[in-house]
């Protein structure tokens, strides 16, 4: 078995990938949810305050998950509330979940010959052109084995 060396820099990468593969495994739900919403775009629910008449922002508690979802279920009920979106969702963003999830699609390809023109395949089969050769080298042996016979009588 040959003896396989690594170099410093290779070493140093291959630590560093598996220190970035612990710290996006440690935190995959929460990246793929944040991929998500970026793909579906960034929104927030707005809602009118009944008292100013200003648009205020619902379920803003970032701190407190129970509490921003209780408020934003309570808003959807009213009916007055409504999504406003800061961001466009991202193409690029679901297509990318939608490859790393379900495998990318094949792309096509096109494969054509000189100026466009049809491809002209040449089979060279080795073994038969080697047994040719060997042919060849027989033949000529079994001539020049004659040809020294008839010299010898």
């Amino acid at each position: 078995m040959p003896i396989v060396y690594k170099t410093r820099k290779t070493i140093e990468k291959e630590q560093a990938r598996e220190i970035t593969r612990k710290i996006i495994t440690e935190n995959l739900e929460e990246l793929l949810d944040a991929q998500i919403k970026n793909a579906i775009g960034i929104r927030h629910l707005m809602m009118r305050d009944a008292a100013t008449g200003k648009l205020r922002r619902v379920g803003s508690d970032i701190n407190d998950a129970e509490l921003t979802k209780a408020q934003i279920d309570a808003a959807l009920k009213t009916g007055d509330a409504f999504w406003i979106y800061t961001k466009d969702p991202s193409v690029q963003a679901f297509t990318d979940l939608m490859n790393r999830s379900l495998d990318k699609p094949a792309q096509q390809v096109s494969v054509k010959g000189s100026d466009t023109g049809p491809i002209v395949i040449r089979w060279e089969d080795t073994l038969e052109a080697r047994l040719h050769s060997g042919r060849e080298r027989v033949r000529q042996l079994r001539h020049d084995n004659a040809a020294t016979e008839t010299d010898a009588e």
